[in-house]
């Protein structure tokens, strides 16, 4: 969703627990830039919410009755524009994690995760950046891939990227920052910034959270040891 600078950020509250729906409000509305718009209990009552209300960014628990918050946001991402996803997870929660990053939410954060983490988590993903870093995707990724069957048909995505593409796409599942592959592939940033918005372009993801999921899904990058 594109956000006007001169306007608040609009946010969407998603948890089948009220006090938690309650808690996150309240801490929002303490904020000048950020407004709440409205809350929903699952993730279908979110979607059909969403019809009605304008939102930049939507806070979505993962288990939730009903719908849970990876189906919805497969479905929101199914949208026109549709607003940043910033999912709620736990250390233990791993798969959910990774699945909500496959599903296109922008990053996710603990439930317990201090006020002011999820403030400026929220500013980020209205920005238009992914929250999760990509070490810190990668170290998820890591994690989890040995429990996760590859995606159908991945791999075979990975035969519209040129050579170039492919090794930038290597060097983000990484970890490293555009000045890093600049440096190591002895291009200027520019450049790098140039291979990186082709190949996200093609492959059709949203940040560099989702790319470094798809690297692993694709198979172009195995875990660590």
């Amino acid at each position: 969703m594109t956000r006007r600078a001169d306007r608040r950020i609009r946010v969407v509250v998603v948890d089948d627990q009220p006090l938690i729906r309650a808690g996150f409000s309240m801490v929002l509305a303490g904020q000048d830039d950020i407004e709440v718009v409205g809350e929903a209990e699952n993730g279908a009552d979110a979607l059909d919410l969403l019809r009605k209300v304008e939102a930049d960014v939507v806070i979505m628990d993962v288990r939730m009755p009903v719908m849970d918050g990876i189906q919805a946001t497969e479905q929101l991402m199914r949208r026109d524009d549709p607003p940043g996803v910033l999912v709620l997870t736990t250390f233990d929660d791993d798969e959910d994690a990774f699945a909500a990053l496959r599903a296109g939410a922008g990053g996710f954060l603990l439930k317990n995760a201090p006020a002011a983490e999820v403030v400026n988590a929220i500013r980020v993903l209205a920005a238009g950046e992914s929250v999760v870093a990509p070490r810190i995707t990668r170290l998820l990724l890591d994690r989890v891939s040995d429990r996760l069957a590859p995606a159908n048909g991945q791999a075979e995505r990975l035969d519209v990227l040129t050579a170039r593409e492919r090794d930038v796409l290597v060097l983000v599942a990484r970890g490293l920052s555009n000045a890093e592959i600049a440096a190591e592939l002895y291009v200027a940033e520019a450049t790098v910034k140039t291979h990186l918005g082709n190949l996200m372009a093609k492959l059709h993801l949203r940040d560099r959270a989702q790319a470094v999921a798809f690297a692993y899904e694709s198979g172009l990058v195995r875990p660590s040891p």
